[in-house]
């Protein structure tokens, strides 16, 4: 007989930790130490105002705040805004991505559509429930 395995304690805080680093990384790596061409012309509509490094940090400070959101337990608030600092940066992205694509760089429409799903896919994320635990399922025979 094989042994059931046991479902993720919280696919939510999971979900909240392995973005948030990613995020964090994504930031750290790819926005401040190395800046691709396609991201920068992308997102021009942004970097008058706001400069590129500051984004990068934007995504950093995010990916934490999820991250800390995802370790501590038992807090739906922290939750709640790991969860907006998770879709927030996305969106924008998604949003800056979108305007590039419709005015002067087309081939930033592949990167809006991308940016745009996993900003509405976290949010999805944010409203599912986590499993009960076992003592509190239903028990079927």
């Amino acid at each position: 007989m094989r042994a059931v395995p046991r479902p993720v304690r919280s696919l939510r805080r999971a979900f909240l930790i392995t973005i948030g680093l990613g995020w964090a990384g994504y930031g750290g790596i790819g926005i401040i130490n190395n800046p691709r061409y396609g991201t920068s012309r992308g997102l021009a509509h942004i970097t008058r105002y706001v400069p590129l490094d500051m984004l990068g940090w934007m995504w950093v400070v995010c990916g934490a705040v999820a991250v800390v959101a995802g370790l501590l337990l038992a807090c739906p608030r922290w939750q709640a805004a790991g969860f907006v600092a998770l879709a927030a940066p996305a969106a924008l992205w998604g949003a800056a991505f979108t305007t590039s694509a419709i005015g002067t760089y087309p081939q930033a429409a592949g990167s809006a559509c991308g940016w745009a799903a996993f900003a509405i896919g976290i949010l999805w994320v944010s409203g599912m429930e986590d499993p009960l635990p076992s003592h509190l399922r239903k028990r079927y025979r």
